[in-house]
């Protein structure tokens, strides 16, 4: 992509007063409706993020998203001075961040707030939505209240409702479903309980410290392939990576507890493939593809290939 694409690439943000005001986001354009190429991942800058920085280099994508937990151990302004910024800071212009509970370890993710500055949305609240392409993401926040009628779920489930992209992503830190550490999370099910009924496409966490993808699902965790939220745990960005395993009430597709590495999304206008990519000297690979619910009247089912 030429210069003109990256700076398109800062989208626009839509930002109810109930959520953000001064984000630095509004200042860019919508990027054209075209194919647009997102990398994610979380728990970063630990002691491997020097690794996936790599990646996010080679790949060069119109976006990166944060997953939380971005500086370790307890989200500093020194750790993200001296960890973050040496590595993923590379690409803060273009970073679409969200918080984890190792950024509130500092008071009210003061470390995390002032690094990102706009870029993260209302201090104090960190949610936020963005356009990239005919996809709509919309960034989350799994530290502060996110219980049915909530401020952040009612300004979640406002912003879905005049979302015009016929694809929608979110992300977040602590997973709705996870077969790691620490396992499923019921706090954040009214959120995904939002975007399911808003028929999103994808949802993204981190938290775990492994990779996993899940089947398409409905908030309780039952399969449902015609109108499910795929959602993938991709805490491999930097940290120590942990193999202890619990039960889900989703199905897993695709887990590995041992790999770094990062989320390639490639984003069109009627659907997604993602493909995780390992650093240098692993091998192990996933790919799945999806089509978007509101692309066509018709729902079409996902393809996986191991």
């Amino acid at each position: 992509m030429g210069a003109a694409g990256l700076l398109a690439a800062v989208a626009a943000v839509t930002v109810p007063e109930s959520a953000s005001g001064n984000s630095e986001h509004d200042k860019g354009a919508t990027v054209a409706a075209e194919t647009v190429t997102v990398v994610a991942a979380g728990d970063l800058c630990g002691s491997a993020c020097n690794q996936t920085a790599k990646l996010v280099s080679k790949i060069n994508p119109t976006a990166v998203i944060t997953l939380g937990d971005n500086a370790y151990k307890k989200g500093t302004a020194s750790e993200f001075r001296e960890k973050y910024a040496p590595n993923w800071g590379k690409f803060r212009d273009k970073t679409y961040p969200t918080p984890g509970n190792h950024d509130y370890d500092t008071n009210d993710a003061e470390g995390y707030f002032d690094y990102f500055g706009s870029r993260a949305g209302t201090k104090g609240k960190g949610y936020y939505s963005y356009d990239l392409g005919d996809w709509h993401f919309v960034a989350l926040n799994s530290e502060i209240s996110a219980g049915s009628g909530s401020t952040q779920e009612k300004w979640l489930r406002a912003d879905l409702k005049t979302n015009k992209k016929p694809c929608t992503a979110a992300y977040l830190h602590r997973p709705q479903f996870s077969t790691g550490d620490h396992g499923d999370d019921s706090k954040v099910k009214p959120l995904f309980t939002a975007l399911y009924e808003n028929k999103a496409d994808l949802f993204l966490s981190g938290h775990d410290h492994h990779y996993e993808r899940f089947a398409p699902s409905k908030p309780s965790g039952a399969k449902d392939t015609a109108n499910g939220l795929r959602q993938l745990v991709v805490g491999t960005g930097g940290t120590t990576l942990r193999d202890d395993r619990n039960d889900s009430k989703a199905t897993t597709e695709k887990v590995n507890m041992k790999t770094f590495g990062v989320a390639k999304l490639t984003l069109s206008s009627t659907g997604y493939e993602h493909e995780f990519v390992p650093v240098e000297g692993r091998t192990f690979t996933d790919k799945v593809s999806g089509k978007c619910h509101k692309a066509s009247a018709t729902s079409q089912s996902s393809t996986a290939t191991d």
